[in-house]
């Protein structure tokens, strides 16, 4: 006896939504090693910012504004200068400011265990700044001081800041007063 024919219906298969493979997280950020993407080369000097200062001039048609940065450069190797600019917008500022902290670099030699070799202060303006040698302390000072410190590579030292001055900029440059007053034997 012949088999009867099963009608096979039709079943119609609704397709789930696939879930798109999505990159790791962590694909898209930047780890600051190698080149950057504009094609800017890295600078062999780290810098940092002390202040930036709004400056407004009054004019007829209203208020015009200006800004001021001081910055400290240094490289890490005992290199390090303090510079200020002054420019329109911030960016316009900070790379005069670079400029200007390159070209007034100062050369620090410290000693081989990374402190510097004796006791030394400096005044500049109205800025009181007292450097002193702490092996195995590291760095403990405040604010400008600490800054410079930190970019001319100097690891064990003490400083203290004894004048009123809250100026950072002027503390900076009484910090470098002080470093270049060093011996320039390494030791």
């Amino acid at each position: 006896m012949p088999e009867p024919e099963i009608k096979k219906e039709e079943v119609k298969v609704i397709p789930t939504p696939t879930k798109t493979a999505r990159p790791p997280k962590n694909v898209f950020r930047r780890s600051g090693r190698g080149p950057s993407r504009d094609g800017r080369v890295k600078s062999e000097f780290d810098q940092k910012t002390l202040e930036v200062r709004r400056v407004t001039r009054v004019i007829a048609g209203g208020k015009r504004f200006n800004f001021s940065v001081a910055l400290a450069a240094g490289n890490r190797k005992g290199s390090v200068g303090i510079g200020v600019g002054k420019g329109a917008d911030t960016a316009l500022a900070i790379d005069k400011a670079t400029r200007d902290a390159k070209k007034n670099m100062v050369k620090i030699n410290f000693t081989k265990t990374g402190s510097i070799a004796h006791r030394v202060e400096a005044k500049y303006s109205s800025a009181i700044v007292m450097l002193q040698p702490s092996p195995g302390r590291g760095i403990v000072a405040g604010s400008a001081v600490r800054t410079v410190v930190e970019l001319a590579g100097i690891k064990d030292i003490v400083g203290k800041i004894f004048s009123g001055s809250k100026n950072k900029l002027n503390i900076a440059r009484a910090t470098v007063k002080a470093l270049s007053e060093l011996p320039n034997t390494q030791a």
